[in-house]
């Protein structure tokens, strides 16, 4: 019991691990020679306390496995922070450079349920004339389902990737007009870095929430010119998010276009080390951004939270109604030809959206893959510190050019049985994976 304890601890509370059979084995090899030495360490799956290997599933999505989103979201958490007061290979100048904290909308597609607020910020009832709790099931649904444009919703959600990329050229090329630069010689004298991250709204059209800053030519580790400002970025941002669009298909004579809503919010962020206290803070903008990247569809409509294979299934699947109808949509959209490329079967869960909910520039700041690296040399670091000094490789012997690794894995399943189940349910207090993930 004790040795499947320790297998399940190193899961870190993932609860649908990949199930993996097979072997790895490493020998000593002579760099010069290139001869196969003595065998440093032999894993074999089934000598192991679970009968397989156990793997973190590293599901993104707190609906799927709550412990590997977590660690998703942290992830996330270090990306965003870094790109705006350093570290993790940025310099801590990065806070000085200009940048804005922006959302951008998704156009209307008919009344909804909501909670409309006046100028001093007091809710009124919406217009079905009912004062809506914020907890309403009912926010976010069409007030008469017959006549919202389901349609237009689907193709919206599956063209906003394409219209964030031409908003980006866009910008660019807002930045360098009001420069006085031409679009040649910008990238000598300036870089626009953003990360953004992609939110359902509770009526199932996606939103963006992106940090843009203005960096140098060589990115965060260089100063942005003088004449950048979080004033500038931010009129560039409006005049580029206004002549952003997207030409969408033409569906039984009735032609698609695409651009974002009415409602675009940007707002400096600052830095309480340069510019004094302020309510949007990194901090907040970092964790913010975060917790929506472990979240889909499914938590703000009630959609499914994985992939369908029959229209039927949504007959026994507990959705929304107004998530079903969107569903409903994608699928029948996506059976037409001229729409093949957009995959919305594929996607119709996610309510036709297949973008990344995650993406930055390259050179915004770290990456999530750096950020998984250099966890798991730490992990490999802790549980060679653990062997007995008997049993330590030497330290040549940790050398990548001096071992030859022969490994062969298939897949065996997914999850854990009753039992592992239960164990893995009592040691999640230890390992402080219990209950909801926080933002």
């Amino acid at each position: 019991m004790s040795a499947l304890a320790g297998q399940l601890r190193g899961l870190g509370g993932c609860t649908r691990p990949v199930r993996l059979d097979g072997h790895r084995i490493e020998h000593e090899l002579n760099p010069h020679t290139g001869e196969i030495g003595r065998t440093l360490h032999h894993l074999d799956s089934a000598a192991l306390p679970a009968g397989h290997l156990l793997v973190r599933c590293n599901n993104r999505r707190a609906t799927r496995c709550t412990a590997c989103a977590e660690v998703y979201r942290r992830d996330t958490y270090h990306l965003i922070t870094a790109g705006l007061r350093g570290g993790k290979g940025n310099p801590e100048t990065i806070a000085e450079h200009p940048r804005v904290f922006a959302t951008f909308t998704a156009p209307g597609f008919g009344p909804v349920h909501n909670r409309p607020t006046d100028r001093r910020g007091t809710h009124r009832p919406c217009r079905c004339g009912v004062l809506h709790a914020e907890d309403d099931g009912t926010l976010g649904t069409p007030l008469d389902p017959a006549t919202y444009d389901y349609e237009a919703a689907v193709l919206w959600n599956a063209h906003a990737g394409m219209l964030w990329r031409r908003f980006s050229i866009y910008l660019r090329r807002e930045v360098a007009k009001r420069a006085g630069l031409t679009q040649r010689d910008f990238p000598n004298v300036a870089r626009v870095s953003f990360a953004k991250v992609a939110e359902y709204q509770k009526r199932g059209a996606v939103h963006f929430h992106a940090v843009i800053r203005i960096d140098g030519p060589d990115g965060g580790h260089s100063a942005p010119p003088n004449w950048a400002t979080a004033e500038l970025l931010t009129d560039a941002i409006g005049a580029a998010a206004a002549k952003a669009t997207v030409t969408g298909p033409v569906i039984d004579g009735r032609a698609h276009a695409f651009a974002f809503g009415r409602q675009l919010d940007i707002r400096p962020i600052r830095s309480a080390d340069f510019n004094g206290s302020s309510e949007l803070t990194e901090r907040a903008v970092a964790a913010y951004i975060a917790k929506y990247a472990t979240k889909g569809a499914e938590t703000a409509t009630g959609t499914l939270d994985r992939p369908i294979k029959f229209l039927a299934e949504l007959a026994h699947a507990r959705i929304t109604d107004h998530a079903r109808r969107m569903i409903r949509t994608a699928w029948q959209l996506g059976g037409r030809k001229d729409l093949a490329e957009l995959r919305l079967r594929a996607w119709a869960h996610m309510l036709g959206f297949r973008g990344h909910f995650s993406t930055k520039t390259r050179r915004y700041s770290t990456t999530l893959g750096a950020l998984r690296d250099t966890r798991a040399e730490w992990r490999r670091a802790q549980a060679l510190a653990a062997l007995p000094d008997d049993q330590r490789p030497a330290e040549h012997e940790q050398e990548a050019d001096t071992t030859y690794v022969l490994a062969h894995w298939v897949f065996a399943g997914t999850g854990l049985t009753r039992g592992e189940e239960w164990l893995s349910a009592s040691l999640a207090p230890a390992l402080g994976t219990e209950g909801e993930p926080t933002a």
